[in-house]
């Protein structure tokens, strides 16, 4: 059987490494994705939604390896968009009125039809509360400033002050939503050691 080990294959997008910020072009690439608003912590449509993508997630990678491809591989860390209508009112103070996207990345074996097929199985054995609002997509991003933010998340504003920052001096515009990528398995890990990718989208 066939191991791939897809954080390290794309490790240009998904290993950048702590006080340092670095340019990416990001492919169009495909996600399972769930839309929300509202404080992530507090808020009644973030939890279901994970669990959803995680539940799907996992199918699918069942699937592939018992599959015709005998593949196996790692699913991918949990990953948010995030923004507001109106980004001037945008603050880590008041998340109520975010808007969001979470979202795994799903390697080039996954397919819509399979994507359909894991669904049916996920609805039959769990059935999570958010199912049905998974998507399947593809997302290109572009060019992207990144850097790793090691802590807690409310510790994130130098970060992404400098990833700010940098694409200021480079003469780009941020363009996108702000973007993150959770590395860590915050139910394990101790806060003071969370790895968090952040990412801006610029042009």
């Amino acid at each position: 059987m066939k191991k791939i080990d897809y954080k390290k294959e794309l490790k240009e997008f998904y290993g950048p490494k702590a006080g340092k910020v670095v340019e990416v072009d990001l492919p169009a690439m495909n996600f399972l994705m769930v839309d929300g608003q509202g404080d992530p912590g507090t808020g009644e449509q973030f939890g279901p939604a994970v669990e959803a993508l995680y539940a799907l997630s996992y199918a699918l990678k069942f699937m592939i390896r018992k599959g015709e491809q005998q593949l196996d591989y790692g699913v991918m860390p949990l990953e948010g968009l995030w923004w507001a209508d109106d980004m001037s009112k945008f603050s880590v103070e008041d998340k109520s009125s975010w808007k969001w996207t979470a979202m795994i990345m799903q390697p080039q074996p996954v397919t819509a039809g399979l994507v359909t097929e894991a669904t049916g199985q996920v609805r039959t054995k769990k059935n999570p509360a958010s199912l049905s609002l998974v998507r399947f997509d593809r997302f290109a991003e572009g060019p992207a400033a990144q850097t790793l933010h090691v802590g807690p998340f409310e510790n994130e504003g130098p970060a992404v002050e400098a990833v700010h920052r940098h694409i200021d001096k480079s003469g780009g515009r941020i363009a996108g939503k702000h973007h993150e990528i959770y590395l860590s398995d915050i139910r394990k890990a101790a806060p003071e050691n969370w790895k968090t990718i952040i990412r801006q989208p610029f042009s």
